[in-house]
């Protein structure tokens, strides 16, 4: 965190060695860091406008998509390129003045080695002379954490012992207004001005904090004024944060030393300027660009019920023709609608879960053959008699041709021009070799 913090702390030792003042160097560190982070403070301004502005846009799209949340989701990311918005663009700036906030309170609780940048080893010496002359750091267990502006304040009031052990040393006097800005504040208003101390001094130092709270719930209302949130979640974050801002600075103010919440201070006046300023300036711009982007709205959605027309013109003449042009992916998205409707259409036609002029018990619902085709509901009916199956009637066959038996056929049946005596002799020696 040091590396961080040094460059805060040398910037704020250049300011307070310009000016000879530390609450003078504390409100011209302020300015420079709003100075600097003037581009972002505006981009992320700037952003949460343009977001706030396209709000309606993003409820027409949810009524209009309601229940069908992937679709929303598209339509909101195609608004998004189209207008170039980026959602957290305004969260992102935002944060950056944490940061420099908490480096800031590491310059101030390290005066010795982050704001002057004195080296470790010098400061171990330094700390031996300062015990050596019999310094204890007040406060007891209060100044554990502050300790190094207590001996800051030591050191400044016996500058001439301790200039030789480092050239980085300086004096450092934290008075401004007659307040000690390197004390914390302290919130038990009643004690103040007892044991005859001066009033001021602590009065002082008690208004810090309050008047740190009191800026911050301003700059929270002046910042949502100017960009009021539709959305009722958004608007009770919006004023939940106006609640803990406050009590965040509030808090701080009283934690810390009397410098911090002087810085939040200039930084809350410094925001309210910039937010009023900015405002205005970026109203205007916005305005413009909503009345362009009106005008372009209403031109596409004339072109669009021009085009519509004409080609329900060409409709009712029979003139339309397909596009050739057409991409791939549409003529692939038509061919998938057209399919759907045919089979939508040949569904209502062509249902098998029903029959025309009735239901069939043996069918279930879209399964068409569920409960086999001879189910019967009431078979098993004690009461219930099956019809009377019709007989089977066996068809007659056509008279078969009848075959003479071999007692029939006689030798006198076999003419004698077709075998002779000598044939059937030589067929009977045949089969008598045969025989053998």
């Amino acid at each position: 965190m040091d590396f961080i913090a040094k460059p805060f702390g040398w910037l704020l030792m250049a300011l307070y060695e310009l000016t000879k003042n530390y609450g003078a160097a504390i409100l011209l560190f302020a300015l420079v860091v709003k100075v600097v982070l003037l581009y972002f403070s505006a981009k992320s301004k700037k952003s949460i406008m343009r977001s706030t502005r396209f709000t309606p846009y993003l409820k027409e799209l949810e009524a209009k998509y309601e229940g069908n949340k992937q679709k929303y989701q598209e339509e909101v990311s195609r608004l998004y390129k189209e207008e170039h918005i980026n959602p957290m663009g305004g969260c992102l700036w935002s944060l950056l003045p944490f940061p420099i906030l908490l480096a800031l309170y590491r310059a101030i609780r390290f005066p010795i080695t982050i704001m002057m940048g004195v080296p470790a080893e010098a400061y171990e010496k330094i700390k031996n002379v300062l015990y050596a002359m019999g310094y204890e750091a007040a406060g007891g267990l209060r100044s554990t954490a502050y300790a190094q502006i207590f001996e800051s304040q030591f050191i400044t009031q016996h500058f001439e012992r301790f200039a030789h052990l480092s050239e980085k040393l300086r004096t450092l006097d934290y008075s401004f207004l007659g307040m000690n800005l390197g004390e914390q504040p302290n919130w038990r208003f009643w004690t103040f001005g007892q044991d005859g101390a001066a009033l001021w001094p602590q009065l002082g130092l008690f208004l810090i904090p309050v008047l740190s709270a009191v800026l911050s719930w301003l700059q929270s209302k002046i910042s949502q004024d100017q960009t009021p949130q539709t959305n009722d979640q958004a608007a009770g974050s919006t004023k939940t944060m106006m609640m803990i801002m406050p009590i965040m600075s509030l808090w701080i103010g009283f934690a810390m030393p009397g410098a911090l919440g002087l810085y939040w201070i200039a930084g809350s006046v410094l925001q309210i300027i910039q937010d009023v300023v900015l405002g205005k300036i970026f109203n205007k711009q916005l305005d413009a660009e909503d009345a362009e982007r009106n005008a372009r709205l209403r031109a596409r959605e004339q072109e669009l019920e021009r085009k519509r027309q004409e080609t329900e013109r060409l409709r009712a003449e029979g003139a339309t023709t397909v596009n050739p042009n057409t991409s791939r992916r549409k003529m692939q998205k038509s061919e998938k609608q057209k399919a759907e409707q045919r089979s939508a259409e040949w569904q209502a036609a062509n249902n098998p879960g029903r029959k025309k002029g009735g239901e069939e018990p043996s069918r279930v619902g879209e399964r068409a053959f569920a409960r086999g085709r001879a189910y019967v509901p009431n078979r098993f009916d004690p009461d219930y008699v099956l019809p009377d199956e019709p007989e089977e009637t066996i068809p007659e066959l056509p008279d078969e041709p009848e075959f003479p038996t071999s007692q029939e056929i006689s030798a006198g049946e076999i003419g004698a021009g077709e075998i002779d005596a000598g044939e059937i002799g030589d067929t009977d020696a045949h089969s008598e070799n045969n025989g053998e």
